[in-house]
Parts: structure tokens; C-alpha cells; sequence
């Protein structure tokens, strides 16, 4: 417990995400004429930007089609307006000016040049994620390298650098602190490693490779962009996710549930359990993490997660395989249906039941806490797909501000299907890679393993274009493995595949038949907080489906399905993209453009709407 409090102190001093608690600002300004003097002077100062790498979060995937939110995505159905935009303000531009800052003046250290160099390269790799998020967000942005003063009137008003530009700059920021950032191990706790750069940077070179060869974009999008077409940035990919492999540091692990959770019978919750630990430190599985302490910093996934107004979609349920590998509409699959939790769940890849709440899983909690209203109510799971990928039983860590889960900022496993799949993309993916990275993952669970040439989905998803079985399945193995991450709607823009967004059962969800609807018709189990305190009777017992009181059901393919938006069509034009759509990138809030008239409204959002 000494050498986590130790790591949580030093990550403390971050500027923290919003479910975070503290809060301390850089040192940016702080006696600067005095400040640059020793290597300390140049680790508190990149301490001080820790906060930037990210932190807990229970809403991740929650604008995709893996899960569906209780309130409408304005932007899933086409109704944002550029008067909503944001992303472009001073704050939003802080980090990168952060950087910079340092950037401009640790050169005044006198020291080790290796020494030096380990806290200039945290601080790139901080630059370059920031600039990855602008760059997923805006597309072409302002490239800069200084901090900006408020006579640097030329950069200050200057327009938008070429994504060809500012990609390239990332990545040389990236592999700058994978040559200058220290190995991976104790000795690292709670600060970047070269295997954190090359994570982030095989995540990057995934990101654009793939985005440029499915949206056919290495003209507009990498134009004059010499040795980064999307084939260079997939080997670039494969590469930095291999350098990781091969240092033999880290594995796919089991890990066993905390002594005072109960157990199931059945497959072990390996997978489960990974995400409610209180001590990633050590854990081979993690490359990367946020460390958080009771009473210094923590995180409010603990209390949120499974009652946070978000379920899993009908569409992200019907992905996952039987454990036998085989998809569940091909004949002799073993799939039972969907009639009840238990025939849905049953035969199936262990992470489900490990993933998503439902009627078998009802032991997990404890008693004393609330069951059937999480799962398919508006302040639970709106879908009756519940996530219980990061709650725990453990009644401290459900309580405001106490949850001490430590947060994976990059896993292996991630790493691993990074690998997959860039070699899947440049028709180098052998069996043996595919058994040093997506079979580790699925003997975790016990599944069948993938082979180079797996049988074809006999009811596959639409992207809009034709894929191999090997590439299909890889990516569903990618969006098994790291649901709920926050992941997914990055993979649906750079595979170019928002076709699978008009599929109706992606805001659906579970199927409303008489099994589902006797088991949520019965009185729930309830902690005190659901009992009223007058008449001692809990204040929901039960829970019907449709009319005007209950859940709202509609028809499809002609059965009936929970739908969260009662007034939508099962077709809303707005979850149909366009080639051209203007979705792909967001807009420059309109105050900007009024401040700087070089900028260049993104495609699509400088046509009048009403707004």
C-alpha cells in the first residue's frame, strides 16, 4: 500500500479528469527566471501535466452503437448545432501551451542528457495526446511549438496546419519519448515508460492508417505527406505494438475476484475482475495506469457504473460469439436465443456475462443492493442491458468520491489487437500472430481459438463494404475485448463503417417476450435507499413493459424490443452518414472563427442551419 499512496501522490499533482477529486495546476510561470535550474525543477513541472493522460471514466462507448444513453445523441441523430460546439477555447489549447512552455526553456538545465531528456519526453508524449485528440476532433488544426505570448500576433491569428503537418509531428514526439523514456517496471510506478510511448504511438499509427485507407484519403487527408501512406502508418502500427510484445514484460492475465465477492457457478470471472482492482501495480496486464488512494485521489466509477442512465445496445449483445468460436446465427452454433436472460447467455464468449448485467448475474451484488431496477430503467440500464464491467460488490467502493479502482491508460491487451489487426490490414497476419495476440485474450475466457481462416458470419453487420472472415472477426474481437473503454466510436470513424449506425437494434434493447417480462414484473430485492422511509415498502416493485406508465416497446422484424426513444422511427435519417457527411469532424465554435478569420470552418457546418 506504501508504493501505490507513493504513485497516487505523484500523479495527484495532475490537472484531473471531472470524476477525479484534486486538484493542483502545473508550475507554469511559478519564479520562472528561477525556476530552470535542476533536473527536480524539470520532473515537478511534468508532474504537473499528469492529469492530462486521463483517468476513471463509467461512460465510455456511450456515443456509439455499442451503447445507447437515456437522453438522444444529438449528434447520432444529426441535430447538433455549431451553437454547441466547444473544444477551441483558451483552456482547451492549455496543455498544448503547457507544453511548450517547457519545452521553451529546459534547455536552461544543466544536467545528464539522459536525465534531461526522460522529463522532455514525458512531456512530448503529452503533447502528442493532446494533439491526437484535436486532430480526431477538428481534422486540420494550428500546429505549434512555442508558448504563445499575446503579441505573437502572426501564430495567434494564423490558419489551420494540414493534417499531413501535424500527424507526422505526433508521431516524432512519440518516438522521441519512446527512445528517452525509461524501461517499464517498479521503477517507472506512476510515470510513463518507452512501452507507454509505443502504446500510444501504435494506437495513433492504427488510428490514421486505417482512417486513410478506408476513407481512400491518402490525397486530402496525408497529401504531401512523404512515407505516411496508410501502409507506412500500419507498419508503423505493427511495429511499435511488436516492440512492446517482445520485451516479454507483460501478459494476458487471470485474476482472481476479491475474497468477499461471491462466486458463480461456472467459468472463473478472469475477465470480470480485471477491472475492479484497487492494485494495478504489478499487474502484468498493465502498461499504464492511473493509481488512485482513498482520502487523496479517487474516482466515482464504483458508484456510477450500472446507474448511470446507459445501456449496452441489442446490436453489441448479438456480437459477441458462442465459446466455440462459432457466431450465434450459423447452423449449429448452440445459440438458444433471446427469449430470456439465461437461454441468451447461455453457450456464450464468458465476457458477456462478465460484461453485461443480466438475470444470472444477480448474485454479484450483495444482497442488500438494488437488482432488477438497474437493469432496465431509465436511472439504471435503459436497455436492460446493464454494464457491470467496472462495479464491484464492495459497498465502500459504491460510495461518493471513495472508489480507489486503479484505471488501465494503456493494457496489453489493447496492444495485442493492435498487432492483430494492423498485420490483418497488410496481409501479414499469421497463425502464430494471431496466437500471440487474440488467442491470448480468448484463452483467458476459455474461448475457441481464431484462425487465419475462421468460418464466415452467416448474419454479419453491414459496414458498407465487404471485409475478409480474418479482418471481421479481429474486429469484433476488438470490440469484445475493450467494450465500454471508450474505443468504439474512433473504430466506427477510421473503418469508415457508420453504415452500421442505421441498424435500428444499435439503439434497441433487450427482446420484450413473456420470460422477460415475468421475471421484471417481480418485486425486486432493495437497499434502504430504495425503501420509503414512511410505509417501509420499496418504492418500485416491479417493472412492466409498455404502455403508459412502463417501458416503451416497439416492433421489429416482428418481435418486440425495449425502446429507449419512443418517439423515433425505427429508421431516423439522422443515423444515416453521408460520404461526405460533416459528422466526421466536429465544428470550430463560431466565436472562434469570429476571433480568427483565418480559420476555416470544417466541411458541412458553415451551412446556415436552424440553430
Amino acid at each position: 500500500m506504501k508504493l501505490k499512496y507513493i504513485a497516487s501522490a505523484v500523479v495527484a499533482c495532475g490537472l484531473l479528469q471531472a470524476c477525479d477529486y484534486t486538484d493542483l495546476k502545473p508550475l507554469e510561470g511559478f519564479s520562472d527566471p528561477t525556476f530552470w535550474n535542476t533536473v527536480d525543477d524539470l520532473e515537478l513541472y511534468a508532474t504537473g501535466l499528469f492529469g492530462n493522460f486521463g483517468g476513471a471514466s463509467s461512460t465510455g462507448d456511450s456515443e456509439s452503437d455499442n451503447m445507447v444513453p437515456a437522453t438522444i445523441s444529438s449528434y447520432l441523430f444529426d441535430t447538433y448545432v455549431t451553437a454547441n460546439a466547444s473544444g477551441w477555447s483558451y483552456n482547451d489549447w492549455s496543455t498544448i501551451r503547457q507544453c511548450n512552455y517547457f519545452l521553451n526553456r529546459y534547455q536552461r538545465v544543466e544536467g545528464n542528457e539522459a536525465d534531461i531528456n526522460k522529463y522532455v519526453a514525458e512531456v512530448r508524449m503529452i503533447r502528442a495526446l493532446a494533439y491526437y485528440s484535436k486532430v480526431r476532433t477538428f481534422g486540420n488544426v494550428p500546429w505549434y511549438e512555442s508558448d504563445l505570448q499575446t503579441n505573437d500576433e502572426e501564430l495567434l491569428y494564423k490558419t489551420q496546419d494540414p493534417r499531413s503537418v501535424v500527424v507526422p509531428n505526433i508521431i516524432a514526439d512519440l518516438e522521441f519519448a519512446a527512445q528517452w523514456l525509461p524501461d517499464g517496471g517498479n521503477e517507472v510506478m506512476g510515470r510513463p515508460s518507452k512501452d507507454a510511448a509505443r502504446a500510444l504511438l501504435a494506437r495513433v499509427c492504427l488510428y490514421f492508417g486505417t482512417y486513410v485507407k478506408y476513407h481512400n484519403a491518402n490525397e486530402e487527408c496525408m497529401k504531401g505527406c512523404e512515407g505516411l501512406d496508410a501502409n507506412a502508418l500500419l507498419k508503423k502500427a505493427a511495429d511499435a505494438s511488436q516492440a512492446i510484445m517482445n520485451t516479454g514484460k507483460y501478459d494476458i492475465v487471470k485474476v482472481d475476484a476479491p475474497s468477499e465477492a461471491p462466486q458463480p457457478a461456472g467459468d472463473p470471472l478472469y475477465y470480470h475482475n480485471l477491472f475492479i482492482q484497487t492494485q494495478l501495480w504489478g499487474n502484468k496486464e498493465n502498461i499504464f495506469a492511473r493509481y488512485y488512494t482513498i482520502n487523496l485521489v479517487t474516482n466515482e466509477v464504483g458508484r456510477q457504473e450500472g446507474k448511470n442512465n446507459l445501456g449496452f445496445s441489442k446490436d453489441f449483445a448479438m456480437s459477441y460469439l458462442m465459446k466455440n468460436g462459432l457466431p450465434i446465427a450459423n447452423v449449429g452454433s448452440g445459440y438458444k436465443g433471446d427469449d430470456s436472460y439465461a437461454d441468451e447467455f447461455d453457450g456464450r464468449d464468458p465476457r458477456m456475462i462478465q460484461t453485461i448485467g443480466n438475470a444470472a448475474m444477480l448474485w454479484y451484488p450483495s444482497e442488500d443492493y438494488p437488482r432488477r431496477d438497474l437493469l432496465a430503467t431509465a436511472n439504471g440500464a435503459c436497455t436492460g442491458y446493464s454494464s457491470w464491467k467496472f462495479h464491484s460488490s464492495d459497498y465502500e467502493q459504491q460510495q461518493p468520491q471513495s472508489c480507489t479502482f486503479d484505471w488501465f491508460l494503456f493494457r496489453y491487451a489493447e496492444t495485442l489487437l493492435i498487432n492483430a489487426e494492423a498485420n490483418a490490414e497488410l496481409g501479414t497476419c499469421t497463425q502464430d500472430v494471431l496466437d500471440n495476440t487474440v488467442n491470448k485474450l480468448r484463452d483467458r475466457v476459455g474461448m475457441a481459438h481464431l484462425t487465419t481462416s475462421p468460418v464466415a458470419d452467416a448474419a454479419p453487420v453491414d459496414y458498407g463494404y465487404s471485409v475478409s472472415p480474418l479482418i471481421y472477426e479481429i474486429r469484433r474481437e476488438r470490440r469484445v475485448e475493450l467494450a465500454h473503454e471508450g474505443f468504439r466510436m474512433d473504430d466506427l470513424k477510421r473503418w469508415n463503417a457508420m453504415k452500421l449506425l442505421e441498424n435500428p437494434l444499435t439503439f434497441l434493447g433487450i427482446k420484450v417476450t413473456p420470460q422477460q417480462e415475468a421475471f421484471f414484473a417481480v418485486d425486486g430485492d432493495f437497499s434502504e435507499e430504495y425503501i420509503d422511509a414512511e410505509t417501509g415498502q420499496p418504492i418500485q416493485t416491479g417493472i412492466t413493459f409498455g404502455g403508459d406508465n412502463g417501458l416503451k416497446v416497439i416492433s421489429y422484424n416482428g418481435d418486440k424490443y425495449l425502446m429507449v426513444y419512443g418517439n423515433e422511427p425505427l429508421y431516423p435519417e439522422g443515423r444515416k452518414w453521408k460520404t461526405n457527411d460533416k459528422r466526421w469532424l466536429y465544428p470550430i465554435p463560431l466565436t472562434q472563427l469570429q476571433y480568427n478569420k483565418n480559420l476555416v470552418q470544417n466541411y458541412g457546418w458553415d451551412v446556415p442551419s436552424a440553430e
